[in-house]
């Protein structure tokens, strides 16, 4: 499955509570879990006003309906072409 960068918007989410936090987690898994495997959460970073997430999925589509479902907002689903760390920096093996 094609992994991809989600970006949400969601103000004020660096302030939000463990409490709070744990049930958007929950909700996201409950919808996902309603998915039949369509789509899998690996991740999330928590800025100010933001979420990024990774996710893996079968296509686009997958993380728009789990959005939807959730009740979660998505500015934007982008597919990983590759991952790069500094090893790609490493000239020869």
């Amino acid at each position: 499955m094609p992994k991809y960068v989600i970006e949400r918007t969601l103000a004020g989410a660096g302030s939000l509570s463990a409490e709070e936090l744990q049930a958007i987690s929950q909700k996201s898994v409950e919808t996902l879990d309603a998915m039949a495997g369509r789509a899998q959460w690996i991740q999330s970073y928590v800025t100010d006003d933001k979420l990024y997430c990774v996710y893996i999925a079968d296509d686009a589509a997958a993380i728009a309906e789990h959005a939807a479902n959730g009740g979660f907002p998505c500015d934007s689903a982008k597919p990983v072409r590759t991952i790069i760390d500094p090893t790609t920096a490493e000239v020869g093996s």
